[in-house]
C-alpha cells in the first residue's frame, strides 16, 4: 500500500490491483461508472437496417452475473475502504446492473442517501420495437455509513435549479456534438462517455473547494475534466490507452471557472450571532421595525431577540413563516432593515458583525 495519491494522475492498469494501493481514507468522493454487464448479444440494427454501434466492448463482457457480481463486491469494498469517513460516492448504471450494484452497496455498508434518474431527452430508440425507449439510467448516491456525515451543497445545488430545491430526476442530454470524443475517422473514442454536466451536477452536489474525487473506471476523463473545472482535484484508473491519451489530451485544455460554484460561498455556514447578540452589539436596536422585502410586512424586534406583530410575539422564523402561510422559514432571509441609510437584510449584519470583529 502506498503513502499517498498522486493527485491529478491517471493511473493505468487494472483498477482492482491499483485501488488495494491507496491508503485508507484518503479521498472525498468517488464516482463510479462501472461496466455495465449490456448482455449485448447480435448485430444491433436500426430500422432502415444499418447497423448501430452500442457497448460491445470487451471490457464490458462477463461470463456470468456471479463473475460480475464477485467483481463489483471488489472494486466496491475497496471504494469504501479508500473513502473517508464523511466521503461520498456516486454510481452510475442502467436496468442491467443497478439493481445488483444497490444491493451490494448495502451489503457493504453503504448508506443510501438517493437514487438519482437520469433523464435522456435525446436518448437512442429502440430500434426493434420490441420494448419502451431506454431514456434514463440511474445513480444511487451514498454516505459511508448510516448516520455519517458528509458533504451537501444544498444551497448551490438549489441556485443551479433556478432557485428552486433539485429534484431527484435531472434531464440532461447525452453526448452528442463536439463534446462527445472522435478519433481521426470521426468514430466514436468510448461508447459510455458520460455528459460533463453530469458531472457537474455531482461533483457540485457533493464536494468542496480542493477536495480529491476518484474516479475508477475514468475512460475519456470526464470526471476529470469537469474536477479541474471547479477547482477541485482528480485520480483516475484506466487499462485502455486510447482512452487515457484522449483524457490527457481533453484535461489539459481546461480551464478553472471562477465562480461561487467553484468557491462554495452558496454553502458557507453563517457567522453564528443570534438576534439578541446583534442587538448588544449595536447592529440592530430594542423596538426597531424589521420588514419583508417588499415591506408588505413588518415587526418590531423585542428586548429577547424575538420579534412581535400584533399579539405575536415568537422568533424570526416563526413569524416570516407566519407571513407567507407557512409551517416554516428562514427568517434571516426574509427580513430587511434600515442600516446607517441602506435597506439590507438582516443576515448581512451577521457577516458585518464577523467581519468587524464583533465581540461580547
Amino acid at each position: 500500500m502506498s503513502s499517498e495519491i498522486q493527485r491529478d494522475t491517471i493511473y493505468q492498469g487494472d483498477c482492482l490491483e491499483i485501488l488495494k494501493t491507496f491508503p485508507d481514507k484518503s479521498v472525498d468522493l468517488v464516482f463510479a461508472d462501472p461496466p455495465y454487464n449490456m448482455q449485448t448479444e447480435g448485430e444491433l440494427l436500426r430500422t432502415d437496417g444499418s447497423s448501430f454501434s452500442g457497448v460491445t466492448d470487451k471490457w464490458d463482457k462477463f461470463n456470468s452475473l456471479r463473475d460480475y457480481d464477485a467483481f463489483s463486491i471488489q472494486w466496491l469494498s475497496e471504494c469504501r475502504r479508500i473513502l473517508k469517513d464523511d466521503g461520498a460516492i456516486w454510481v452510475i448504471g442502467s436496468f442491467q446492473n443497478i439493481f445488483r450494484l444497490g444491493y451490494i452497496m448495502q451489503d457493504l455498508g453503504f448508506w443510501i442517501l438517493n437514487d438519482v434518474i437520469w433523464s435522456k431527452p435525446n436518448a437512442v430508440p429502440n430500434f426493434g420495437g420490441t420494448r419502451f425507449q431506454n431514456s434514463h439510467e440511474t445513480l444511487i448516491w451514498c454516505s459511508k455509513s448510516k448516520g455519517a456525515k458528509y458533504h451537501f451543497n444544498y444551497k448551490t445545488m438549489k441556485h443551479l435549479n433556478g432557485d428552486k430545491q433539485m429534484k431527484s430526476v435531472w434531464d440532461i442530454s447525452i453526448c452528442i456534438g463536439t463534446e462527445r470524443l472522435k478519433d481521426a475517422e470521426g468514430k466514436k473514442i468510448h461508447s459510455t462517455q458520460k455528459p460533463e454536466q453530469l458531472l457537474y451536477n455531482v461533483i457540485l452536489a457533493s464536494t468542496q473547494k480542493d477536495d480529491l474525487v476518484l474516479d475508477p473506471f475514468f475512460g475519456t476523463g470526464t470526471t476529470g475534466a469537469v474536477a479541474k473545472r471547479l477547482g477541485r482535484h482528480y485520480v483516475g484508473i484506466e487499462r485502455e490507452d486510447d482512452y487515457i491519451k484522449a483524457a490527457t489530451r481533453r484535461i489539459q485544455n481546461i480551464q478553472l471557472e471562477l465562480s461561487e460554484f467553484t468557491e462554495n460561498t452558496l454553502d458557507v455556514k453563517p457567522p453564528r450571532f443570534s438576534i439578541k447578540q446583534l442587538i448588544e452589539l449595536g447592529y440592530l436596536s430594542v423596538g426597531q421595525t424589521i420588514y419583508s422585502k417588499d415591506r408588505k410586512h413588518s415587526a418590531t424586534i423585542c428586548s429577547n431577540g424575538y420579534v412581535q406583530f400584533g399579539e405575536t410575539t415568537t422568533s424570526i422564523h416563526k413569524m416570516s413563516a407566519m407571513f407567507l402561510n407557512r409551517t416554516n422559514n428562514n427568517g434571516w432571509d426574509y427580513f430587511w432593515c434600515e442600516y446607517k441609510g441602506e435597506f439590507v437584510t438582516i443576515d448581512s449584519l451577521r457577516y458585518l458583525a464577523n467581519e468587524e470583529g464583533g465581540q461580547l
